[in-house]
C-alpha cells in the first residue's frame, strides 16, 4: 500500500471540510446516548477506527485485511448504536487505494454488502431516529457504490501520468545527447580534417622557409585558404544550430492548442526586428512551455497570445480562461515555471503570473538591438 499520513482523504472531489465534518459527526451522534457507558464506548470505537485507519496505509499487504476487517467491524457497530453511517465513506475511499485487484473486488463486495445490510436494519429498527438524516445516508450508500471505482481509477491516471512524465523525461535526455553526438560528428568532419591539414602545411612551411621561401608562402596561402574554409562550414553550422525562430513556434503553439479542441487568437507580430536569434529562441521555449501547461493543466477553452516589440522591451503575453492556479501551490513551483523564468533571467528577462479567472503569463525580455555581422578575416 502507498505511504499516508492524513486521516482525511484527498483527492476524492470532496472538500476537506467535509471531511473534518466527518470525524466531528461521531461525537455529535455519540453525545445523544444517555448511558455514560454508551458515550464511553463510542469514543474508544472512534479513536479506534482512525487508529486502523492510520494503520492500514501503512501496514503491509498481509496486515491491511486485518485492518479493513477491524474497520468494517467498527463501522456496523456504530450504525447499529448510534446510527453513525459515515465511517463507510473512509472506508471506500481506503478500499479503492488497494492495488490488487482481487483484494479490491473481494473488500468492495463485503463492504457494500455490509453496509447496505446495516443501512437497512437500522432503518427497520430506528426509523423515528434514521429518517431525518434519511438523505444524508442515501447519498453515503452511493458513495460507498462510487467512490473505490473513483479512488480507483484516478490512482491508475495519477500513475499513467507520471510514467508518461518519466518516459517525456527520458526522451529528452536522449534527444540531448543524440544532438551531442552529432554536434561532435559534425565538428569532427568539418574542422578535423581541415586542422589536421594546416597543422601538417604549417609544419611543412618552417621547414621550406630557409631553403624555398617562395615554396613556403605558397604554403601559407593555403593554410589561410584551409582556415577561411573551415571558418565558413563552422558559421554555417552553427547558423542551422541556433534553435527555433518565435514565428515559427508560434504555428506549432497553434497546432497543439487546437488539438486540444481550444480556441486560439494571437495579436501582434511574431517576426521580431533586429532581435538575437538567442532572446527569440529563449521567448520560443517559454512559449512553448506556456502552451504545454495550459493543455495540460488549465481545462481553459481559449488560449490568447499577444507579441509586443518596444524600444526597451520584448513583451509576449499567454492567457487563459481555465481555472487558474491553485491557492495552495507557489506560482514558481513546479509546471515548468521555474524552468521559464530561468530561461529569461538568463537573457536578463522576467516572469510575471497572475492568476484570476484564469492565468496570465508576462514574458518580459530587454530589446537588444543586434549587431550587424561583419566578414571576418583570417
Amino acid at each position: 500500500m502507498q505511504s499516508w499520513y492524513h486521516i482525511i482523504p484527498k483527492n476524492t472531489g470532496l472538500s476537506t471540510y467535509v471531511w473534518i465534518i466527518f470525524c466531528l459527526l461521531p461525537f455529535f451522534f455519540i453525545f445523544r446516548s444517555s448511558s455514560m457507558y454508551e458515550i464511553a464506548f463510542g469514543i474508544f470505537m472512534t479513536l479506534l477506527f482512525f487508529l486502523s485507519y492510520r494503520l492500514s496505509f501503512i501496514s503491509n499487504s498481509r496486515m491491511v485485511y486485518l485492518w479493513v476487517s477491524i474497520e468494517m467491524a467498527i463501522s456496523l457497530v456504530m450504525t447499529f448504536l448510534f446510527g453513525y453511517i459515515y465511517f463507510a465513506l473512509f472506508l471506500a475511499f481506503f478500499i479503492g487505494n488497494i492495488k490488487h485487484l482481487g483484494g479490491f473486488l473481494s473488500l468492495y463486495i463485503v463492504h457494500l454488502t455490509t453496509t447496505v445490510a446495516a443501512v437497512t436494519l437500522t432503518f427497520v429498527t430506528e426509523v423515528e431516529d434514521i429518517f431525518p438524516h434519511l438523505p444524508f445516508i442515501v447519498i453515503t450508500v452511493i458513495g460507498v457504490i462510487l467512490l473505490p471505482f473513483t479512488v480507483r481509477y484516478r490512482n491508475k491516471q495519477h500513475k499513467l501520468e507520471g510514467e508518461l512524465q518519466d518516459a517525456n523525461d527520458r526522451i529528452s535526455q536522449l534527444m540531448v545527447l543524440e544532438e551531442r553526438e552529432r554536434i561532435a560528428r559534425d565538428l569532427h568532419d568539418t574542422l578535423g580534417q581541415k586542422l589536421s591539414m594546416i597543422g601538417l602545411k604549417s609544419d611543412l612551411a618552417g621547414k621550406l622557409i630557409p631553403v624555398k621561401p617562395e615554396k613556403a608562402v605558397e604554403e601559407v596561402q593555403d593554410i589561410r585558404q584551409t582556415a577561411r574554409t573551415a571558418l565558413k562550414e563552422v558559421r554555417e553550422m552553427v547558423s542551422d544550430m541556433r534553435g527555433t525562430k518565435l514565428e515559427d513556434e508560434l504555428i506549432r503553439v497553434q497546432q497543439i492548442i487546437e488539438a486540444a479542441e481550444m480556441s486560439f487568437e494571437y495579436e501582434g507580430s511574431p517576426n521580431l526586428e533586429n532581435t538575437p536569434l538567442l532572446v527569440e529562441n529563449v521567448l520560443s521555449m517559454c512559449l512553448k512551455e506556456a502552451a504545454t501547461n495550459i493543455v495540460k493543466h488549465s481545462h481553459a477553452s481559449h488560449c490568447k497570445v499577444t507579441i509586443t516589440q518596444t524600444s526597451t522591451e520584448i513583451l509576449v503575453v499567454v492567457e487563459d480562461n481555465g481555472h487558474g492556479l491553485p491557492d495552495n501551490i507557489e506560482p514558481f513551483k513546479g509546471n515548468g515555471m521555474q524552468g521559464m523564468r530561468e530561461r529569461l533571467e538568463f537573457v536578463n528577462g522576467s516572469l510575471e503570473i497572475y492568476s484570476s479567472h484564469g492565468t496570465t503569463l508576462r514574458l518580459h525580455v530587454p530589446n537588444i538591438i543586434k549587431q550587424s555581422n561583419k566578414e571576418e578575416s583570417v
